[in-house]
């Protein structure tokens, strides 16, 4: 008795989950926002004229290209690297981005070295989870 070859074909379709993946990322963005405190009240006006229905604050240490100062404390100096910021992030429908970015900078800058940085992230998915609500309506 011979040997009957068997050839098995698994196919799954990956561009339902690349289709999702795309949709959800160009309908959401997370931005994130390092700024000195004292700006705080004029970004939260930002995000709320845009309308934005909540947002993350997170207390921060750290140096870009500033790389911190030089101070005198009791007669000697020292180099005080860290400095304390804010993290400001937001979940928003994609297309109020560019308007929040563009008001940022307006608003914001102050042409001087440590006014900040802004971030952009695709967000997939998000689920309110009290009621399992998904998507844009669960911002």
């Amino acid at each position: 008795m011979g040997l009957i070859p068997l050839l098995v074909l698994v196919y799954f379709d990956f561009s339902c989950v690349l289709r999702v993946v795309r949709e959800g990322s160009r309908r959401m963005k997370k931005i994130e926002v390092v700024i000195k405190a004292e700006r705080f009240e004029a970004l939260k006006g930002i995000f709320i004229s845009k309308g934005a229905t909540g947002l993350m604050l997170t207390n921060i240490m750290g140096f870009g290209n500033q790389s911190g100062f030089t101070q005198q404390y009791r007669g000697v100096k020292t180099m005080v690297q860290l400095l304390p910021k804010l993290k400001v992030s937001v979940v928003v429908k994609d297309e109020v981005v560019k308007p929040i970015i563009d008001e940022i900078h307006q608003k914001l800058s102050t042409d001087s070295v440590g006014d900040g940085k802004v971030f952009v992230y695709d967000v997939v998915e998000v689920v309110r989870i009290r009621t399992g609500e998904s998507g844009e309506v669960a911002l």
